[in-house]
């Protein structure tokens, strides 16, 4: 199957539509294609460009979705169509060079099948049926602007500037101009700021829980070190991360994790309960895991550390608050030190030995026991974590947990080591749009906004985690909803979202601005067609490659396509309206405003070329100076002089904060609140009652054809990784599912259809399916596409409100 879909790629066909033209774009399909994913240096990949026609121009754009990288996307243009595209034919194929060549995936390479998709949205629309039926009439631009700025202007009047929300949505993340998140940098945020401001969220949908959670051990937000520093690590631990599918393009970081690996021939253990594409026959271990039991492995693994000395405990006592009663805060009880939970002296009275966690993560004491040695034996030890392991109902807990091995063995600030986050970069400083300062100072957790709309006045500070006040004091009224599909496809349990934008005289108006005709576009009242990348200038920011940040100039390559618009446009027109227009533009167009940031910009650094130059060569890379990034180096070296953001200027083991919040705020009963990263059951975990109606716990996982829902709609990459439901040959047998059949997964909240991938590379009791599949209903509420969240649940986690959109339980049946 893999090969006829390797064919369908390099097919005559495929060649003249203009995916793959030349052999020196090969280098992204070992990324994409699961099987292939094995380390890939192939002399086509260095084969000659293509030199362009005499009829053609040659453009630099970018592919700016939100996948962690920006690639260059060289555009071929004939006659003002792209023709077809390709990447980088900068720099070499020699990674100790640094300077290496950013090849797009073939997500990106297939951006002229965005461009020119059969969903583009070609001009304004105003919604004549119900929200999510997908009806709607044409108008022309004028009144599209009339009606956004009248509703606005009552809601106001009517209700204050808190009842009007900007939804989260990533897909422009790259873009300067173009930018979409986080939503108080875009536009519509300086346009809002500018008209008394909106309600604020805080969080995100992909990193939530361990935003939050980490940032209450390190303070802020946790970095990780850099993957080009493996090339230091005598032994690298992942926690649920997969860069060959979330990092996988030649921006991204796989190549990077891919040849330090090679060079410092790491032993690696993989922890997940996929056998994942970054494992792919490079790891040395596989450890299964019941997912939401992390914090049990690792509550295991510090026992046998404590038990046999393998803790680094000079480091604890110098660097740390709350490891033992040495450093225990003052005010925490006797005996609630993090080893004393370890070893059964806190409340629990517990020992959380291998054999306890064996039980509860299906992993044999033995292999925890061998696991706890190496860890504590090897340093440097890279341990990282990666976001689907937070994205969970216990995921802040989970994060602070995996950061304790990394803790307690010292690795934190070293070469080699790592803190347990994620991995990070050097960047490029890049002067932004200013979006001014939001008058609002309220914030709602990103993912409680359908209840803000349904139940808004009730909801609190102490309940549900309200920012900035006591309470809200209206319900959300104006979505704005800017390049994101979370309105319905990537929000949690459709049906409720559904049942809630249905009602407009809840929320009152919701203005979509996008490309295609989205899941959540449907549901807007009026819908504004978006500019592409390929169709109007931009800088392109934050391209990591681990130790080569570089920036992209994206060019203009056609002219915009219908009667698209771009975003600036639109935000000027709707602030003239608004009375707002000459404080928005400043008296500049978007290409000024360009001009004036760059201009900013080579004044924090005057090495950077002149714009005119950036224009023409349209990508600048840079090296980090420091070889590799190292997180908490300065910490570790001068403690005094270089404290961490936390209370006490220390790693904190113990929060008296969380201790503080678990004693006040308002719990659902079973959610957990805690000082110390202890291990909890959670609802719809594997211990639940509910398994024995919905007995498969289901996860997801980002998908190789989609960056989220982003080209979902791209046939040719549907075609080439189909979105199946993973299972494993236990549970397909007994319910009589062969590899290939179709099959049902559903729960209390909803019901999904998609075909089944029977494989051992998912332990059993287990079930996956890739997120951001589009939400394809078939008029009974039953999705036909395999679009996950019409499974998941709107319960948020309890410390960050974030989305646990990997702790479910379903049941599956063949159809």
């Amino acid at each position: 199957m893999i090969k006829n879909r390797f064919k369908a790629l390099l097919s005559p066909d495929v060649t003249r539509r203009g995916f793959i033209k030349s052999s020196s774009m090969l280098g992204g399909l070992a990324a994409v294609t699961s099987s292939l994913s094995l380390p890939f240096k192939s002399t086509l990949a260095q084969a000659k460009e293509t030199p362009p026609k005499a009829d053609e121009k040659v453009v630099w754009s970018a592919c700016t979705v939100n996948c962690g990288s920006r690639c260059p996307l060289r555009m071929h243009v004939v006659d003002g169509e792209i023709k077809w595209v390709e990447t980088d034919n900068t720099g070499t194929d020699n990674y100790a060079a640094k300077d290496v060549q950013v090849r797009a995936c073939l997500r990106g390479r297939s951006m002229r099948r965005r461009v020119y998709n059969p969903d583009r949205l070609k001009y304004p629309l105003k919604r004549v049926g119900k929200r999510g039926e997908g009806k709607f009439k044409r108008i022309s631009w004028e009144e599209a602007y009339d009606e956004i700025a009248n509703h606005l202007q009552r809601i106001i009047e009517n209700y204050g500037n808190e009842a009007v929300y900007l939804n989260y949505g990533t897909g422009t993340l790259g873009g300067t101009v173009t930018r979409s998140w986080p939503p108080g940098n875009t536009l519509v945020a300086r346009l809002m700021n500018l008209k008394g401001g909106y309600l604020n969220h805080y969080g995100d949908y992909s990193t939530a829980q361990i935003a939050e959670g980490l940032n209450y051990t390190y303070g802020g937000w946790a970095n990780g070190n850099s993957f080009s520093d493996l090339e230091n690590a005598k032994l690298i631990v992942q926690f649920g991360n997969n860069p060959a599918e979330t990092r996988m393009s030649g921006g991204g970081l796989i190549h990077h994790y891919v040849e330090s690996k090679a060079k410092s021939q790491a032993r690696t253990i993989i922890i997940d309960p996929r056998y994942t594409d970054t494992a792919g026959g490079r790891e040395d271990e596989w450890i299964p895991i019941r997912p939401g039991t992390d914090t049990a492995f690792i509550s295991a693994m510090a026992y046998v550390m404590i038990k046999e000395a393998l803790v680094d405990q000079p480091f604890l006592d110098k660097y740390c608050v709350g490891y033992d009663e040495k450093t225990l805060p003052a005010s925490a009880p006797a005996n609630s030190d993090y080893k004393s939970y370890i070893l059964g002296l806190g409340d629990d009275k517990t020992p959380k030995t291998p054999e306890w966690a064996a039980t509860i993560t299906g992993i044999p004491a033995d292999i925890i026991i061998k696991t706890a040695r190496e860890i504590g034996s090897t340093k440097p030890c890279a341990i990282h974590q990666g976001w689907g392991l937070q994205r969970t109902a216990g995921g802040e807990i989970a994060s602070r947990a995996v950061a304790m091995l990394a803790i307690l063995t010292g690795n934190v600030g070293i070469n080699g080591g790592g803190s347990g986050a994620r991995e990070s970069d050097y960047s490029i400083p890049f002067v932004r749009f200013p979006t001014l300062e939001n008058p609002v100072k309220t914030s709602i957790s990103m993912f409680l906004w359908t209840d803000a709309i349904v139940r808004g006045p009730e909801m609190t500070a102490l309940k549900d985690g309200v920012r900035g006040k006591d309470k809200l004091d209206v319900p959300i009224k104006f979505i704005w909803n800017y390049a994101g599909n979370c309105l319905i496809n990537q929000h949690a349990d459709i049906n409720r979202t559904h049942d809630i934008l249905q009602d407009d005289t809840a929320c009152e108006m919701i203005v979509v601005i996008d490309n295609h005709m989205t899941a959540s576009a449907k549901y807007a009242d009026i819908v504004l067609p978006d500019l592409t990348t390929s169709e109007q200038a931009d800088f392109c920011m934050d391209g990591k490659a681990a130790n080569m940040p570089y920036f992209i100039y994206a060019d203009q390559a056609i002219k915009p396509q219908f009667e698209a618009r771009g975003i600036y446009e639109i935000c000027s027109e709707l602030a003239k309206r608004l009375g707002v227009e000459d404080a928005f533009t400043e008296g500049r167009d978007q290409e000024g405003w360009l001009r004036h940031l760059y201009a900013e910009t080579r004044k924090l650094d005057s090495s950077l070329p002149d714009f005119e130059t950036v224009r023409q060569q349209g990508i600048v890379k840079r090296t980090d100076p420091n070889g590799h990034y190292v997180a908490y180096k300065a910490f570790r070296e001068d403690p005094q002089n270089n404290p961490l953001s936390t209370p006490s200027g220390k790693i904190e083991i113990y929060s008296e904060r969380l201790a503080e919040i678990a004693a006040t705020w308002e719990l659902p009963e079973g959610d957990v609140i805690h000082p110390l990263p202890v291990y909890t059951s959670t609802f719809e975990g594997w211990d639940d009652p509910k398994r024995s109606e919905y007995p498969l716990q289901l996860t997801g996982f980002h998908f190789k054809a989609r960056v989220h829902s982003t080209y979902g709609n791209v046939d040719i990459l549907k075609e080439a990784a189909r979105q199946e439901m993973w299972i494993n040959p236990i549970d397909a047998q007994a319910r009589g599912i062969k590899n290939g059949d179709r099959v049902r997964i559903f729960n209390d909240r909803g019901e999904t259809r998609i075909h089944a991938k029977v494989t051992p590379r998912i332990i059993p009791g287990v079930v996956a399916l890739g997120e951001g599949a589009w939400y394809t209903p078939d008029g009974r509420k039953i999705d036909q596409s395999g679009s996950i969240n019409v499974l998941t649940t709107q319960r948020p986690s309890p410390l960050a409100k974030g989305n646990p959109q990997h702790t479910n339980l379903v049941q599956v049946q063949r159809v």
